[in-house]
């Protein structure tokens, strides 16, 4: 007797009705494709959450656009489309969460460190200009947070901070340079320590040990893997390392940005989801920007456009300048070298930067010279039907040349 079993749409041993092939195939497909399904639904609502929570991170400035707009027509106007300059102020204030172990909240700050970046149209290199905290400058009148307000005067730079927030300053820096500033950004300490262990730490090398009681920082000559609490001390410290002027300073915080570009552009951030989150994490909560900046899909399109800048085309300098006469402690500019260096930026014209000359004296504050040099200089020439009615091409200037660095200098030799 054939077992029913056996034949094709007959009865198991269990009497029921044995499902062909195809229909098995069929009905685990289906789950298959509902258990995708599910995982492309939990995936896009975790990255909704992530994009909101990172979106929702940023602080927007809201105290400094209505300020600025306020004196818009004082402000200038920019001249190149296309190019983007933005204010980085480092902010020493001692309120908000992790500032407090820095000294006592009194209501006050000051800005440690304000670099302008200058992106030009093309978005093929950038440059930043690191501005003295002690550089005299020209503060307008700037409204403080109690709502009165300032009188114009004549004050060491980083007092505009103290003074009116981010909108003194910027006013501030367009009256020094009469370039616009079109975003800015302001990080304070605990920030800055986050973004630096978000990249897993900064490399630098030491000429020297470093001892410093103030800046809470010891460490051995050579070469250094520096995270949030040391790289902090490190671009701070400033009394006892070298002359203990904030010229070198600035040059230790060149030299740690630099370090710091290589790292993120490396594959172990960027290409790494368990670095590059904690960076977006640490840098969106610990930002405060312009209306133009504050949402995560600005903040993308302005890096999306620099991310690809080859680092020996990341320049680093600082704006020419010397002791001020009536005040050693205090500096000035130095021209005609520092109206060339921003009509550069203001008109996104190109400069060039070399490094100083290796001798004992770079340590002292000295001026930072624009003087054409033949080897690190280059030339133009101008369409046809030039002014000469030759038509012919015409050498243009020469490229002016400063004292600097690049991103890709900072490295250990």
């Amino acid at each position: 007797m054939t077992d029913s079993a056996g034949i094709p749409g007959g009865t198991g041993a269990a009497g029921g009705e044995r499902r062909p092939p195809w229909t098995r195939r069929r009905r685990l497909l289906r789950w298959i494709g509902l258990g995708l399904a599910l995982l492309v639904l939990v995936g896009t609502a975790a990255g909704w959450w992530l994009y909101n929570k990172l979106d929702g991170n940023i602080t927007e400035d809201t105290s400094a656009a209505a300020e600025l707009a306020r004196y818009e027509r004082e402000r200038p106007a920019p001249l190149a489309t296309g190019a983007r300059n933005l204010l980085l102020i480092g902010s020493d204030s001692r309120s908000g969460r992790g500032n407090a172990g820095y000294g006592e909240d009194k209501g006050t700050q000051r800005s440690d460190t304000t670099i302008l970046l200058h992106l030009p149209q093309d978005r093929r290199s950038a440059t930043a200009v690191s501005i003295p905290r002690d550089l005299m400058a020209e503060i307008p009148s700037c409204l403080r947070p109690d709502g009165s307000r300032t009188g114009a005067s004549f004050a060491q730079f980083n007092w505009a901070f103290e003074w009116g927030g981010a909108a003194c300053t910027i006013r501030t820096v367009e009256k020094l340079t009469g370039i616009r500033i079109d975003h800015h950004m302001v990080i304070d300490f605990s920030g800055f320590k986050r973004m630096v262990d978000a990249v897993g730490g900064v490399e630098v090398c030491l000429a020297k040990p470093i001892d410093d009681v103030q800046a809470k920082l010891r460490l051995p000559a050579g070469r250094q893997t520096l995270r949030g609490e040391q790289a902090l001390g490190f671009v701070r410290a400033r009394h006892s390392l070298g002359n203990g002027s904030d010229t070198e300073r600035m040059e230790r915080q060149q030299q740690f940005l630099g370090s710091l570009v290589k790292k993120v552009q490396s594959s172990g951030v960027l290409l790494n989801p368990t670095r590059l989150y904690p960076l977006l994490d640490a840098a969106t909560s610990s930002l405060t920007t312009d209306a133009g900046l504050a949402s995560l899909r600005n903040m993308y399109e302005l890096v999306r456009g620099v991310r690809g800048i080859p680092t020996d085309r990341i320049t680093f300098l600082t704006v020419p300048r010397r002791p001020y006469a009536p005040n050693p402690n205090r500096d000035e500019l130095v021209q005609p070298d520092a109206t060339r260096l921003f009509r550069q930026l203001r008109e996104d014209e190109p400069l060039t930067v070399t490094p100083p000359e290796p001798s004992p004296s770079n340590a002292a504050r000295t001026p930072a010279a624009a003087t054409p040099s033949p080897s690190a200089t280059a030339s133009r020439t101008a369409p046809e039907g030039n002014s000469t009615g030759e038509g012919t091409p015409t050498p243009s200037a020469p490229i002016p040349t400063f004292t600097g660095t690049t991103a890709g200098n900072a490295e250990c030799r």
